[in-house]
């Protein structure tokens, strides 16, 4: 990677892609570049603004940023020759595939035997619709999405996920320049490779596979830690206790650096669900009438003539590469609810319970249910009654969608009953859903069944609110924009004010709602940097998570802590910018706060975001605070951003769980926070 010393050359040779399929065309717009560790003294020069028209390829909505179309058409040419009859020819493939054609497939159910079971990650053939060819998949078990795992509270399970996978990487990888033309589908809704040749790294990729039940709490050797992945011939063993409320958790692939990519082999996704006694005695809909929805988004590959090969797709959209390589993480057209694009489900005219979770990339869902004129399900045939790690103390009624961002669920209730012989569809309601906005449909039948489920008015009376101490340890986690690099997860500690002129690499002032100003400095910024958070067994801490992205408009950060159930406690928004990026004198960048950012309102917590969770929606410029017990086994776990291409990018950070009388004995007492 080429280190310039004068931002001025390196912005001349700077090429953000606009053009048609030609690296480097466009305007000089400023890089990004690995920090060299730090700088005492800020240097004069900071990083160009990014454009409108990037800030659309990194992810905010086209009709949030009226500029970008005008940058287009001023700075570089539309498509023109063989990249726009590929363009048009995938634009046109996308629109053969008819939508609700194939039944959803409900996955099978598997209970252990004496405490053991044994799940089998297999190569297998599928098809993800009827009008396409068969696709090769790596799987859990055979289906593209895993077997249900069911598990009771306190009864301990214990998996061998065995490894029994071959043949060649089942995904083609292509990078491909954005560019932009105003006449056809952004190019992560369009199919087929854009003219580019498959990665050789992605296809020598060996089946090397680790797997997570997120959300479980059990040890730090049972987690599925992402360096800790086994090859054919080999078995993951894992002990889930299952000594947590009823939840739908779940299992997907977690192998170190590419996480992003195993999970699009099929990889990606199976329901693991825990039930108690509390859950039983709410006699929910259960057996065919409790239906887990995997939804995610995924892209296919296309033939030399525009036809679709069957092949998965993993198309990186490279919105600036020189000197510093800057890829969208993955979007793509087509949205699958269990393995099959945009399946059907037939419905009797009464009460479903659905298990949704969102196990895409990067893709954000807004869920709704729209009848055939486009009026949404009303409240009362729509409740939320349970969210990432177990049920809410009441049912929510759905009056606005139902928010997922990837990793997040939600447990929901449905009544058809009203709605004999009609059609309805679950569709993604935000921006840019994909090539449509539909996920699946849903057949009522014509006659009324027999139906005697009354919803419960209270659900989880055992659920504790979780109340951290004035006193209680505090973490803070800064998210960094995206441009000019990659964002980056700091773990600050906080510090005196500096005495020298801001910014200063890796100081961050904020100022409260009190007006009070407080300095942070970055401890870590990698996955190899040393620990730096080591929590006290059974501690309950707040942990506050910082976007300090300045686009309303983008995708959120998912955040998420392993090993623990957290709650909720604060949303605030703040004016984030004073964080600048700026030219370090030995060469590179460097990155903090001018002035201190500074709040400017509280927003509103969701229900699901009150409730248990352990995935939590950061939106840019916002300040989030959780408060999370720490009450299951010790050991080493991870907290990241949940966009897969994040995670694998080092927003990714190991933390430590010990007993508190071996922290008393560790030199310099670990790394505990103030308290």
């Amino acid at each position: 990677m080429r280190t310039p010393s004068k931002l001025s050359d390196l912005v001349a040779r700077r090429g953000f892609l606009i053009g048609a399929g030609v690296a480097g065309a466009g305007a000089a717009l400023g890089t990004g570049l690995a920090l060299p560790g730090g700088s005492p003294r800020a240097a004069a020069a900071t990083a160009p603004p990014r454009s409108a028209l990037m800030t659309a390829a990194l992810g905010t909505p086209l009709d949030d940023l009226p500029d970008a179309v005008r940058e287009a058409h001023e700075t570089g040419p539309r498509l023109t020759g063989a990249a726009a009859e590929r363009a048009a020819r995938a634009a046109r493939a996308a629109k053969t595939l008819t939508p609700f054609l194939d039944p959803l497939p409900v996955p099978r159910v598997v209970r252990g035997r004496k405490g053991e079971l044994t799940v089998a990650m297999r190569q297998a053939r599928v098809r993800l619709h009827r009008s396409l060819p068969y696709t090769r998949l790596w799987t859990y078990g055979g289906a593209h999405v895993g077997p249900t795992i069911e598990a009771k509270r306190g009864s301990r399970l214990r998996i061998a996920w065995e490894n029994e996978l071959g043949g060649d990487y089942p995904l083609a990888a292509v990078r491909v320049p954005f560019a932009y033309d105003p006449e056809l589908p952004l190019m992560w809704d369009r199919p087929g490779r854009e003219g580019a040749a498959v990665r050789a790294d992605v296809a020598a990729l060996p089946p090397w596979a680790v797997v997570h039940l997120h959300g479980a709490v059990t040890g730090g050797g049972n987690d599925g830690w992402a360096e800790n992945a086994v090859l054919p011939g080999a078995a993951q063993l894992a002990e889930y206790p299952n000594e947590q409320p009823a939840a739908g958790l779940w299992y997907h692939d977690h192998a170190m650096h590419i996480t992003h990519l195993n999970v699009m082999t099929g990889l990606g996704a199976g329901a693991y669900l825990i039930r108690d006694e509390e859950e039983r005695r709410l006699r929910l809909p259960a057996g065919d009438r409790e239906i887990p929805l995997v939804v995610y988004d995924r892209n296919l590959d296309l033939d030399e003539n525009g036809a679709f090969t069957g092949g998965l797709l993993y198309k990186g959209i490279v919105v600036a590469d020189d000197p510093y390589e800057l890829v969208r993480p993955f979007t793509g057209p087509f949205n699958l609810v269990n393995g099959v694009i945009w399946p059907h489900l037939d419905v009797d005219a009464g009460w479903y319970r659905f298990r949704a979770l969102n196990a895409s990339n990067n893709r954000p869902y807004l869920l709704k249910i729209l009848d055939e004129g486009g009026k949404e399900l009303p409240s009362d045939a729509f409740r939320l009654i349970g969210t990432d790690s177990g049920l809410l103390p009441k049912p929510d009624p759905v009056t606005a969608g139902v928010p997922l961002t990837p990793g997040e669920r939600a447990d929901l209730l449905v009544d058809f009953s009203a709605l004999r012989g009609r059609k309805l569809r679950l569709v993604n309601a935000l921006p840019e859903p994909g090539a449509r906005p539909d996920l699946m449909e849903f057949r009522v039948a014509s006659r009324a069944g027999h139906d005697a489920f009354v919803p419960p008015k209270r659900l989880a009376t055992s659920f504790t609110p979780v109340t951290p101490a004035a006193g209680a340890p505090e973490r803070l986690v800064v998210v960094t924009p995206v441009y000019p690099k990659d964002p980056e997860l700091w773990e600050m500690e906080e510090t005196e004010a500096p005495e020298s002129e801001l910014p200063i690499d890796g100081i961050v002032q904020i100022e409260d709602e009190r007006g009070a100003v407080r300095t942070f400095r970055r401890v870590s910024a990698t996955f190899e940097d040393p620990v730096r958070f080591t929590v006290a067994a059974g501690a309950t801490e707040r942990w506050k998570f910082l976007s300090l992205e300045k686009s309303e408009g983008a995708y959120p950060h998912p955040m998420h802590l392993h090993a623990v159930a957290f709650q909720g406690l604060s949303r605030e928004v703040y004016d984030v910018s004073s964080f600048t990026f700026f030219e370090l004198p030995g060469g590179g960048y460097g990155a903090g706060t001018t002035t201190p950012i500074r709040w400017k309102r509280n927003a509103p917590l969701t229900a699901a975001e009150r409730g248990p969770k352990d995935v939590i929606s950061l939106a840019p410029a916002q300040l989030i605070t959780v408060g999370a017990t720490f009450d299951g086994p010790p050991g080493r776990f991870m907290h990241h951003c949940h966009v897969y291409e994040h995670e694998d990018m080092m927003m990714m950070r190991p933390f430590v769980v010990q007993p508190e009388a071996v922290m008393d004995l560790a030199p310099h007492h670990g790394h505990r926070p103030p308290s």
